[in-house]
């Protein structure tokens, strides 16, 4: 078993509903094994602005599933979700990115391993080191990456 991360966001209709949803059909999924869960995160819009916030968290999983198989699981999971692809990083029900799988490096059409734009995302980064503050990301620390972005737009998530 390898261990993976991966990265959840939903911006549409009840959106910790949703994230609940995808968690408990990752939880699901035959030749992976959830390990934790980072705080839920509310954050502003990234890449297309003109959209709600998000709610983003992050799971780390052990899997015996390859890079590309895992894709295809969490891809269903997006379809049974809801999911519509209108707009480039625009509104969705649920969004899965896998962030890292172990030490894999993945470079092809359909998934890039680690994830491309990661270290760019402080919603991303921010719920990752939750899970693990000791990361090494392409030669950095986490808490070096995160240092180096804008974190103003992303809070602890609280029910009201």
């Amino acid at each position: 078993m390898v261990r993976v991360f991966l990265s959840l966001g939903s911006n549409i209709g009840d959106r910790k509903n949703y994230l609940m949803q995808a968690i408990a059909k990752i939880k699901d999924i035959t030749g992976c094994k959830y390990i934790d869960q980072s705080k839920i995160y509310e954050t502003e819009p990234w890449g297309y602005e003109e959209q709600a916030s998000f709610l983003n968290l992050c799971l780390c999983l052990e899997t015996k599933l390859s890079p590309h198989k895992l894709l295809e699981e969490l891809q269903s999971i997006e379809i049974d979700l809801e999911r519509v692809r209108k707009i480039h990083w625009g509104p969705r029900t649920i969004d899965i990115d896998i962030l890292l799988f172990d030490d894999i490096i993945c470079e092809g059409d359909e998934l890039i391993i680690p994830h491309p734009r990661m270290k760019e995302r402080a919603f991303v980064l921010i719920p990752l080191n939750d899970l693990d503050s000791t990361l090494i990301i392409d030669g950095e620390k986490i808490e070096v990456l995160i240092k180096k972005l804008d974190a103003n737009g992303i809070k602890e998530y609280t029910e009201i």
